[in-house]
């Protein structure tokens, strides 16, 4: 791994959290906004949690479900939960800082994982990327041939906990809730 991508490997989370305290401050949420970024967060929060349902972490090549479509159906998802919660903070200041901060730490981050399955799976995960995109999903899947390690499962809700999943939920509930208290306390 390069220093450059050990670094935002290492700070993607600390330093999510100096720009939580900056969309906040810039945040002017409405009920509407906030309604809005729940609706769209929550198919964010849908997409990683039917990507976490297969997603079997350095076991097996997941190439089913999501990941027929998309290489990357959880930082997708991310994707999406990012925007809505800029959308619930009715602040294109923090839309830019939060699309901003996934777009920089995600794009390194993908790329990186990319060269451990490549690592780890080989022409398996070759062939794989040939037919799936890296991030932004096709919409047929794509024939996979058969015995090359590759898993072939179904949804499973025992994998969904297991990828701690949950975690994402709480987190976008909690930044909805901080978005309504800020909300009543702008109009006191």
């Amino acid at each position: 791994m390069t220093e450059r991508a050990a670094f935002f490997v290492r700070w993607r989370v600390r330093l999510g959290y100096p720009l939580a305290i900056a969309v906040l401050w810039l945040a002017r949420p409405t009920p509407q906004s906030i309604a809005v970024g729940a609706l769209v967060g929550a198919i964010g929060l849908w997409l990683r949690a039917y990507a976490a349902g297969y997603l079997h972490k350095k076991e097996t090549l997941t190439v089913t479900g999501p990941y027929a479509h998309t290489r990357n159906p959880l930082y997708l998802g991310s994707a999406i939960l990012a925007l809505g919660a800029g959308l619930a903070t009715c602040s294109w200041p923090s839309v830019a800082i939060l699309l901003g901060y996934f777009a920089l730490f995600y794009s390194i981050v993908m790329k990186r994982e990319e060269r451990e399955l490549r690592k780890i799976h080989g022409a398996a995960f070759d062939a794989y990327a040939q037919s799936v995109p890296l991030f932004f999903p096709r919409v047929t899947s794509p024939k996979m041939s058969e015995g090359n390690g590759n898993s072939a499962g179904a949804f499973s809700f025992a994998q969904y906990k297991k990828n701690h999943e949950w975690q994402a939920a709480a987190g976008f509930l909690l930044l909805l809730a901080a978005m309504l208290i800020l909300w009543r306390l702008r109009l006191h």
